[in-house]
């Protein structure tokens, strides 16, 4: 069926508390760029990405101004089609960054539409490898105090979670290497713990916390350096002696490929909102399985568990509280440190667009 109409909309989602982090210090707020795509009989299928509090206004711009055009009449079935087509048309202004966030939430909404039409929820349509994902929680919580990590630690547990996920990078790594005894002294010997730099260390930094953290268990340690240094990720995982996820700040196929030819990552971590869409997001799934490696995922959790269902080399799904569970009708639900993909036609998040408009940007 052909598509007959785009809309691209803006809005500001405050968060329940604020959030923090190496990189982008205090956050008090999302942006959310929705993408809605409906076709010449009517039905509708919904895409979204998000910023940090940064850039919602220009993807969307780009979407409604550069993009959306080029969709009108197309066939919507024909994903790969309609990808390479904005691809080409944007790559100029942006190999990744904004270009690559405006095209996944565009493909995101294009596989939802055609997954609805199929009557099938996407992640059977992608594959339907398992709908039942281990899930953790993703505190962003660098400057907590230590009560106030313990605290969201426990509600987190309450809530079902299994597995937990804090960040260091401190200015002292000698506080982090605090912070995460304490942590696994609370959790207990063998629950699984996760630790994010969130590209806040040098590489030699990296190294050296690497091996200081080694003695905690962790299942990873995320982000330990910035995303363009490869090189620097396979000296970390060698040096360091600690599994290492990485690729929430990857924008493509081939930096994904690179990341993994030269050894740098044991969790490659796509971001379905900012790598280009469940396209991209599934050959970067196919690449790490053919090296033997597990794959999580980063932020929008709503999504990423269809995706993650899809495939037979799925690791943990992050879940984080980004806020929207306040502006959508079933949230995500984690049960004993599952998390499972709904039965609903497409990727079944549906927004409650009266609430948005009151967070319009």
């Amino acid at each position: 069926m052909a598509i007959a109409a785009i809309q691209a909309d803006h809005y500001k989602i405050p968060l329940p508390v604020v959030l923090s982090d190496s990189t982008h210090g205090e956050i008090s707020a999302f942006e959310l760029v929705t993408v809605r795509v409906t076709d010449d009989d009517g039905l509708e299928g919904v895409g979204y990405t998000y910023t940090v509090g940064r850039g919602g206004v220009a993807i969307q711009s780009l979407i409604a101004h550069d993009m959306a055009s080029d969709l009108i009449g197309h066939d919507a079935d024909r994903v790969e089609a309609l990808w390479k087509m904005l691809w080409w048309r944007v790559h100029y202004v942006g190999r990744g960054g904004l270009a690559v966030h405006a095209l996944s939430a565009i493909d995101i909404a294009v596989w939802d539409l055609k997954a609805k039409r199929a009557g099938q929820p996407l992640w059977r349509l992608l594959g339907g490898a398992d709908p039942r994902v281990k899930a953790y929680a993703g505190g962003i919580d660098l400057y907590f105090t230590l009560d106030d990590l313990l605290r969201q630690t426990d509600a987190n547990l309450e809530k079902g979670f299994r597995a937990i996920k804090m960040k260091v990078g401190r200015e002292n790594t000698s506080e982090d290497i605090a912070r995460v005894a304490a942590m696994r002294k609370h959790l207990g010997d063998g629950f699984p713990l996760m630790v994010d730099a969130n590209m806040g260390w040098s590489v030699d930094q990296a190294v050296r916390a690497a091996r200081a953290l080694r003695e905690f268990d962790l299942v990873w340690l995320e982000e330990p350096t910035i995303p363009d240094d490869f090189a620097g990720h396979t000296r970390i995982l060698s040096e360091g002696g600690v599994p290492i996820a990485a690729g929430e700040n990857l924008h493509s196929l081939n930096e994904f490929e690179h990341l993994m030819a030269v050894n740098g990552v044991s969790y490659p971590e796509p971001d379905v909102s900012n790598c280009g869409g469940v396209t991209v997001w599934m050959k970067i799934a196919a690449l790490a399985e053919a090296r033997n490696l597990p794959v999580t995922s980063h932020g929008v959790h709503d999504l990423h568990v269809h995706l993650l269902g899809a495939i037979p080399n799925a690791s943990y799904l992050e879940a984080h509280g980004f806020g929207l569970d306040n502006y959508i009708a079933q949230p995500l639900k984690v049960v004993e440190g599952y998390a499972t993909a709904p039965d609903r036609p497409g990727h079944g998040v549906e927004f409650d667009w009266k609430a948005l408009e009151a967070v319009r940007g």
